[in-house]
C-alpha cells in the first residue's frame, strides 16, 4: 500500500498555526513512508470561502516549504464525482429522499429538546412511499440503525460511536450541492487517501464519514486526530494571544525552519532533542507518538528556536529570507554592502529578521539623528583622531576589517586613547547609537565613502556643541 495523506483547509481566512501543524504532521507521514501528499481546498462553502484565502493557504505552505504532490483539488470543481456517489447511494438505497419542510423539522427540534432528548431527525422520509409533489426534497444519507462504529485512531486509541446516536445526516441539499461530511468522504476515496490526520475538532464528523465511506464500498482511511492548540490561558488559541496566521509569523521575522521545528514538537518528542532539521524530522516523526492532551503555545521558546537557527542557518539562507524585510523598510539591497555578509555580522545579537532588517538599514541609508543616549560620546576630544581617520581612512589600500582595525588601533595610540575610547564615539558617529557590530566589521560593511561622510557629519556636530 501506498502511504497518502491529505492537508484539506477551507478558505474562510489565513492559514492558522494549528492547520499548519496538521498539514506538516501529514506531510512527514507522507515523506517518512515514501507516499504521497495531497492539498484539497474545502471550498464548498461559498458564502465564506475567497480567492484571498485560497492565496493565504498556498502562500503559507509555500514559505514553510512543504510543497505537495498532487492539487491543489477545489471541492468545487468536482461536482460530478460527487453527483456520481449521491447517484449509486440513491440508487443502492442506502440514501433517500427528505421532503420535510423547515418548520417540521424545527417543531420537531423542539419537542425534543423540550423533553431534554438528544434533537434527531425522526426518519420519517426514509421508507416514504408517496412523495409529495412540488417540494425540492434534501438527500440524506441512511445510518445504520443499530451496532457501532469503532473509529481506530492512532493517536486517542479505539473511539466507539453507536450508530443509534448517529443523525440520517443530510448529504445534499435541495438545489443539488453536497455537503461537508459527503465531499470530505467522496474525495478521500476517490483520493485513495490512506491516513487522514486532522484536528480532533474533526473526531465528532468520523463515525459518519466512515458509514457514508463503507456504503459506497471504500475502505477507510487510518485517522488521527491531533489535541488542539492552547494559548498560555488554556483556552483555544486565538487572536488574542498574538500572531496565529503562519504568514504573520514571516512578517515579524521568523524564519520557516523555526516555525517548522516549534510546531512539530508542539504535541510531539524524540526524548529530550529540541532542535530537528526536516530530514531528521521525517526520519524520526511517527504519529503514534503524538500527545493525546492539548498543547500550549510558547512564544518565547519559538523565539529561542528563531534565534538559534538565524545564528546557524547557511548565512545566505537567512540574506534570502532577510531580503524581504529589507524591502518592507523601503531599502534596496542592491544598494549597499552584500547582505550575506550584513547577516554574518548580525547573526549573534537579532531574535528575528525584523530586528536584523532595523539593525541593517545604518548600513544602506542614512540616520536622521544620534541616539540621546547616545550622542553624549560626541566630544570635542574625539574631533583630533576623528579627522586623523578620516584621512587615513582615505587612504586605506586594503578595504578589509583586519586593516581597518589596525588603522582605528594606531590612531588611537597616536591620540593616547585606548582601543575602547576611540571605537565608541566612532561607532555613534557612524551609526548613530551605542551598539553595532565590531567597529571593524561595522566601518568595513559601510564602506569608505559613507564612513568618512559619517565622520564629517560627527565633526560638524562636535563643532556646533562646541561653539
Amino acid at each position: 500500500m501506498t502511504v497518502r495523506t491529505r492537508f484539506a483547509p477551507s478558505p474562510t481566512g489565513y492559514l492558522h498555526v494549528g492547520g499548519a501543524r496538521t498539514a506538516l504532521y501529514s506531510w512527514l507521514h507522507a515523506r517518512k513512508h515514501g507516499g504521497a501528499f495531497i492539498l484539497r481546498i474545502e471550498d464548498t462553502d461559498l458564502a465564506r470561502s475567497t480567492a484571498e484565502s485560497v492565496n493565504a493557504i498556498l502562500e503559507g505552505m509555500t514559505w514553510l516549504g512543504m510543497e505537495y504532490d498532487e492539487g491543489p483539488f477545489y471541492q468545487t470543481q468536482r461536482t460530478e464525482h460527487y453527483r456520481a456517489a449521491l447517484d449509486k447511494l440513491l440508487k443502492e438505497g442506502k440514501a433517500y429522499h427528505c421532503y420535510c419542510s423547515r418548520e417540521r423539522l424545527e417543531a420537531l427540534r423542539a419537542g425534543q429538546m423540550a423533553h431534554k432528548e438528544k434533537p434527531r431527525y425522526d426518519h420519517h422520509c426514509r421508507d416514504l412511499k408517496t412523495p409529495p409533489s412540488g417540494v425540492a426534497p434534501v438527500v440524506r444519507f441512511k445510518n445504520p440503525l443499530d451496532g457501532e462504529v469503532v473509529v481506530h485512531d492512532e493517536i486517542k486509541g479505539a473511539v466507539i460511536f453507536q450508530n443509534s446516536e448517529l443523525d440520517d445526516l443530510i448529504i445534499a441539499r435541495s438545489d443539488g450541492s453536497p455537503t461537508y461530511n459527503f465531499t470530505v468522504a467522496v474525495d478521500d476515496w476517490d483520493m485513495r487517501v490512506t491516513h487522514v490526520i486532522r484536528g480532533d475538532d474533526h473526531l465528532n464528523n468520523t463515525p459518519r464519514q466512515i458509514n457514508i465511506l463503507k456504503a459506497l464500498g471504500a475502505t477507510p482511511p487510518s485517522y488521527s486526530h491531533v489535541p488542539m492548540i492552547l494559548g498560555n490561558d488554556g483556552q483555544r488559541l486565538s487572536k488574542r494571544h498574538g500572531a496565529v496566521s503562519v504568514m504573520q509569523y514571516r512578517e515579524d521575522g521568523f524564519l520557516p525552519e523555526a516555525l517548522l521545528n516549534y510546531l512539530v514538537r508542539l504535541g510531539w518528542a524524540h526524548g529530550d532533542q529540541e532542535i530537528f532539521s526536516l530530514d531528521e524530522m521525517i526520519a524520526l516523526f511517527d504519529i503514534k507518538n503524538v500527545n493525546r492532551s492539548a498543547s500550549a503555545f510558547n512564544t518565547e521558546k519559538l523565539l529561542w528556536l528563531n534565534q538559534h537557527y538565524i545564528k546557524t542557518s547557511a548565512p545566505a539562507h537567512v540574506a534570502h529570507h532577510l531580503s524581504w524585510h529589507m524591502g518592507r523598510l523601503g531599502i534596496d539591497p542592491a544598494e549597499g554592502p552584500e547582505l550575506v555578509e550584513v547577516v554574518k555580522a548580525l547573526r549573534e545579537r537579532a531574535k528575528t529578521l525584523v530586528e536584523m532588517a532595523e539593525a541593517s538599514a545604518i548600513f544602506y541609508k542614512d540616520f536622521n539623528q544620534y541616539e540621546e543616549s547616545a550622542v553624549k560620546h560626541l566630544t570635542a576630544q574625539a574631533a583630533p583622531p576623528f579627522s586623523a581617520l578620516r584621512e587615513g581612512l582615505a587612504g586605506l589600500a586594503a578595504w578589509e576589517p583586519a586593516a581597518i582595525h589596525q588603522l582605528i588601533a594606531d590612531t588611537a595610540v597616536a591620540h593616547g586613547l585606548t582601543l575602547g575610547k576611540l571605537a565608541q564615539p566612532l561607532r555613534v558617529a557612524v551609526t548613530g547609537k551605542a551598539a553595532s557590530p565590531p567597529i571593524d566589521v561595522t566601518v568595513h560593511l559601510l564602506g569608505r565613502e559613507k564612513t568618512r561622510q559619517r565622520i564629517t557629519r560627527a565633526l560638524a556636530h562636535i563643532e556646533k556643541t562646541a561653539s
